[in-house]
């Protein structure tokens, strides 16, 4: 198909901070997953969509569904809408003392 790149679901990215593999990280719009450790200002590759596990603001427990956003302060999923970018949904519950959540995160443009 003629202008077809790549299905988009992993991209490069530069990174606006460190992130440590399998961290979020979100650059403009797009909120990725980190492959592999990337340092500021370097080039990784990240997973746009999928289920995958990713650091969660303890003290919350998630329902399976729950709308997820992305608090680019803390570098965590929590449930809190306001100030944070909708990034997925939880894929299983999660426990309020847990630290990491499994999300699906959706690709959506934020």
């Amino acid at each position: 198909m003629k202008g077809y790149i790549q299905d988009g679901d992993t991209l490069p990215f530069v990174a606006p901070y460190d992130v440590a593999a399998g961290g979020g990280v979100l650059v403009g719009a797009i909120f990725l997953v980190a492959i592999a450790a990337v340092l500021t200002g370097k080039g990784g590759q990240g997973r746009r969509r999928g289920v995958m596990d990713i650091a969660k603001t303890t003290g919350e427990a998630w329902t399976q569904g729950q709308k997820l956003y992305w608090d680019n302060a803390a570098k965590k999923l929590t449930t809190t809408a306001a100030g944070n970018t909708l990034v997925g949904a939880a894929a299983q519950v999660q426990a309020a003392g847990d630290a990491v959540g499994r999300a699906m995160i959706t690709g959506q443009i934020a």
